[in-house]
């Protein structure tokens, strides 16, 4: 059955990104197919019902049958996977260090562990923060991989820290990909909506990348379905679907 999910590709970001050909991601542990970095918005515009809806649609795509076939599809048969929460441009955190992820048990296990991470909300939503702490973890990845993929989610625009754009460019600069997952509702984020709808925001000012995409969630209620479809491209390096 097609994706109905709204996928958008990059424009200026994916075009200037589109040259550039993967890299290996230079470690010394055992290769995967992908280095994925989860990055997840915890800014205080998310309430605690909204993190756990968050926090469990990640467990659940992780842990999904059909995750997991997706990752033992690959040529090794393996991803990285790294989870870090962000708020403002002073708060990012790696709440699961990169665990190499190749079979049910491997996916299960990190679901668990993630159920199990305490969790902070701090102001702000510094989305060039979590670029730039994202490359961070990339870069000390312990596995190798020829595609390195940061998948942001979050409720509202940068602002805190330095310009998303800036950020998006040193990372695509090193070849890396970046995905976004916007989850858009009707709530204000301090009292204001957003300048632009949140989905074009993404499109245009956050990700980039070779085959870069946004999907996105349409509440905090339809997050799971999002980050599982979500995920499958990413591990399985799908192109856009038509309606895309």
């Amino acid at each position: 059955m097609p994706d109905s999910t709204p996928v958008r590709l990059g424009r200026r970001s994916l075009l200037a990104a589109a040259a550039l050909a993967p890299r290996l991601a230079r470690a010394e542990g055992e290769p995967v197919d992908v280095l994925l970095v989860l990055a997840v918005d915890v800014s205080r515009s998310v309430d605690e019902d909204e993190a756990r809806l968050q926090r469990e649609g990640y467990r659940n795509a992780v842990s999904d049958p059909v995750v997991v076939e997706a990752i033992r599809g690959g040529m090794m048969g393996a991803i990285g996977l790294a989870y870090v929460e962000w708020a403002g441009g002073e708060y990012q955190r790696l709440v699961l260090p990169w665990t190499r992820i190749a079979s049910a048990a491997d996916a299960q296990g990190w679901a668990e562990r993630l159920a199990e991470a305490p969790r902070a909300s701090l102001s702000w939503t510094s989305i060039s923060g979590a670029l730039d702490f994202s490359l961070k973890v990339l870069n000390d990845a312990p596995f190798e991989a020829t595609r390195r993929v940061i998948d942001v989610s979050g409720d509202g625009v940068n602002n805190s820290g330095g310009p998303v754009e800036m950020a998006r460019d040193r990372v695509v600069a090193e070849g890396i990909t970046i995905n976004g997952l916007p989850i858009v509702n009707d709530r204000p984020t301090f009292g204001r909506m957003p300048p632009v709808p949140l989905d074009e925001y993404y499109r245009e000012n956050v990700i980039g990348g070779p085959g870069a995409f946004v999907v996105v969630a349409e509440d905090f209620q339809s997050f799971g379905n999002a980050v599982k479809r979500k995920l499958i491209r990413e591990i399985a390096a799908l192109p856009a679907t038509p309606a895309g």
